[in-house]
């Protein structure tokens, strides 16, 4: 039977260190403030921001969501996310992807401020991400992915690792940390042949495709450690992963569930961010 690795455990165990960092900071007159920027009201967005909001808030980090309808112009959105950007109560800024296709996400990437940028889209958090350099942002939940792998004693050193999906949220920069702790790692995607030979050869496998239920029994190995990035809605509503999860946990030794796993730990992270860039701008760190 696998070990289900939950992200309340992980949590849990980050909460600690994140309070005593508040209260640092409190000591100081500062409130550290989330600024969460949504275009649209896609259903997995909603459910991360529910989560994120109530966790955050309950550690005493100040949370505004700012929400845009879907059809909002590319100058009009441009010049709230830069009024989101220049608030002094502001430290952090989560900004939800995909944007709807008619707005370019690249503009968006050019007017952050990096040390606000508690999610890595700027190129100055990217560039530190990919040369090793942990003094800038990681994206939230590829660091989350590593924080459950060392939760739960996962030796990474040498280990096949699959990560499917190449994007730059995810897929990408959790293949350069893994890189940082001497794992080999694998990229799978839409255009990779063999994606059931080379999968199922994966000591360690992440699923980051945003699909649905994509991964199942045939793509994974016996006794492979499975972590479900996926945020996904199934055919009924409920919250599901990119894991198949009732074929592939009896083959795994160690699974992470959706809803219950990476999520509820990428929220802390999101958390530890926004502490450190509040640190960071009034020049306490």
């Amino acid at each position: 039977m696998s070990v289900i690795m939950k992200g309340s455990e992980v949590a849990a165990s980050m909460k600690e260190e994140l309070l005593r960092e508040i209260e640092k900071l409190g000591q100081h007159g500062i409130v550290p403030g989330l600024g969460i920027v949504r275009v649209g009201t896609r259903p997995d967005d909603l459910a991360y921001e529910r989560g994120a909001v109530k966790k955050l808030e309950g550690m005493g980090i100040r949370c505004r969501v700012f929400d845009f309808p879907e059809t909002i112009s590319q100058q009009d959105f441009e010049k709230e996310f830069s009024a989101v950007n220049d608030n002094p109560e502001i430290h952090g800024i989560l900004l939800f992807r995909p944007l709807p296709k008619h707005l370019d996400e690249e503009t968006v990437k050019k007017i952050i401020n990096p040390l606000k940028d508690v999610d890595c889209m700027s190129a100055a958090n990217i560039a530190k991400v990919f040369s090793g350099d942990e003094t800038g942002f990681a994206p939230c939940t590829p660091e989350a992915v590593m924080e459950v792998l060392a939760h739960y004693g996962i030796d990474l050193q040498g280990k096949r690792v699959t990560v499917m999906g190449r994007s730059m949220v995810v897929g990408k920069p959790l293949s350069m940390l893994l890189l940082k702790k001497n794992a080999t790692v694998t990229i799978c995607h839409t255009k990779t042949k063999n994606l059931v030979e080379t999968c199922s050869n994966a000591e360690i496998m992440i699923a980051a495709v945003g699909k649905a239920k994509v991964v199942t029994h045939y793509l994974v190995a016996e006794n492979a450690v499975v972590i479900d990035v996926g945020i996904n809605v199934d055919d009924e509503g409920k919250l599901c992963g990119d894991v198949d999860y009732d074929s592939v946990a009896p083959k795994a030794s160690y699974i992470t569930p959706v809803p219950g796993g990476v999520g509820t730990v990428t929220s802390s992270v999101l958390a530890r961010h926004v502490v450190r860039a509040a640190g960071y701008l009034k020049k306490i760190y």
